[in-house]
């Protein structure tokens, strides 16, 4: 007999018991939308906190001085800014490169004094896309160049100085030869970005005028952070960069800038993974005891049929082509009863800001998302689909062995 009559057969076996197949399909687009749903909201939330960290710090690929990310001074600079940008850009996965320079400072005002952190940036190579800061200027104006003078401050912190808009602040740095260096400046914006810990603790400047104040030349700056059309190609650009380079300069992975996020993100990965897989082995024991039952009620009819001719090998391909019907109709249903919630996730999202408290509201300097929202990957997407029909397939293997190894005689006297 021919696979296309043993799947025609198979087919029709399958809605002899219509109640038990279509409970054990809603089995599987019940596990496989919920892996759906997970997987997107996981892979949209990560990847919106892995670029919002990117563009709040040295991009998805940082290019430093090797021994910045242990002893971040601004003597461990870049001297050769431009080469290193260009460099970075013939990468066909860059999209953006921008110089910064970054370090603490100590602000001071007739009131109060604090520590913060600092990001020097050029106003004519970076917007909201490479530095998302900018989004949150709620006081005040943005600078207007790289050599403007002023400085933009946190809500808070602004708070912490006493300080607003046109009053003088000083700053105190230590420049690349070890001398303090001091600069008073007026505060000319403020930013609220929501994120606790970046509203009490950053400022910004224009990297030129910081430049000639810590005696930096044009080409000169701490960092060269590299944007990317994927986040998840970090490592692989950041391996082919540092094949191009010198030991002077280093080239690291967001993964390896911020690790306390990449770690807070790996473990929320694996929690998922472990959930999702819980799910289909579930489903995966429905799906097993519905072939099970199924062959053991036919034990008779499969006797006949070895009687009349029919091979151990065929029955045992009629058995999994039910499993594999099973897969390709739970898939499709799946996609029906998946399409309206993800699409609702996709382009509106779910508000979750009540449930998540201030305290609570950021990870490693990064603000978590207030919107949940959903976008898999597509080959997430094929995996998921992938492994629940493999799933189905692996259910049906040991009640289609059974099926095959049935005695004729023994099958049709106990029946």
């Amino acid at each position: 007999m021919e696979s296309s009559n043993l799947s025609s057969m198979a087919w029709r076996n399958l809605w002899r018991n219509r109640r038990r197949t279509l409970l054990t399909l809603s089995s599987i687009a019940f596990g496989t939308g919920l892996a759906v749903l997970f997987t997107g909201i996981g892979d949209s939330n990560w990847r919106g906190m892995i670029d919002l960290a990117a563009r709040m710090g040295g991009g998805h690929v940082t290019i430093q001085h090797p021994e910045y990310l242990d002893t971040p001074t601004l003597s461990r600079t870049l001297t050769d800014v431009s080469a290193l940008s260009q460099l970075a850009l013939a990468d066909p996965q860059t999209e953006r490169v921008v110089p910064r320079i970054s370090g603490n400072i100590l602000l001071l005002t007739a009131a109060q004094n604090r520590g913060a952190g600092f990001i020097a940036y050029d106003p004519d190579q970076e917007d909201t896309t490479t530095l998302s800061v900018l989004d949150a200027l709620v006081e005040g104006e943005l600078f207007a160049s790289a050599d403007a003078k002023g400085i933009i401050l946190g809500r808070k912190l602004a708070q912490n100085l006493e300080t607003r808009i046109g009053r003088k602040v000083v700053y105190t740095l230590t420049d690349k030869n070890g001398e303090i260096v001091q600069e008073a400046v007026r505060v000319t914006g403020i930013i609220a970005t929501g994120s606790p810990s970046i509203d009490a603790g950053l400022a910004l400047l224009p990297i030129d005028s910081l430049r000639a104040s810590l005696g930096f030349s044009a080409d000169e700056a701490t960092q060269l952070a590299v944007f990317l059309s994927d986040q998840r190609a970090a490592h692989d650009v950041a391996t082919r960069l540092s094949e191009q380079l010198d030991r002077k300069s280093a080239v690291l992975t967001w993964q390896e800038v911020q690790p306390d996020l990449a770690g807070f993100i790996a473990m929320k990965v694996a929690g998922a993974q472990f959930m999702e897989t819980v799910i289909m082995v579930l489903v995966a024991a429905g799906i097993f005891n519905t072939i099970f039952v199924s062959v053991m009620e036919r034990l008779r009819e499969f006797g006949v049929m070895i009687a009349i001719g029919f091979t151990p090998a065929r029955l045992f391909g009629l058995v999994m082509f039910e499993s594999l019907w099973l897969g390709l109709c739970g898939l499709g249903l799946a996609v029906i009863v998946t399409a309206w919630p993800y699409h609702y996730l996709y382009t509106h999202g779910i508000d979750i800001s009540a449930q998540i408290p201030i305290e609570n509201s950021e990870v490693a300097g990064v603000a978590l998302s207030t919107v949940m929202r959903a976008e898999i990957y597509p080959e997430n997407a094929a995996i998921i689909a992938g492994l629940a029909l493999l799933a189905t397939l692996l259910s049906g293997l040991y009640p289609a062995w059974n099926a095959g190894h049935v005695a004729p005689v023994e099958a049709i006297r106990v029946a």
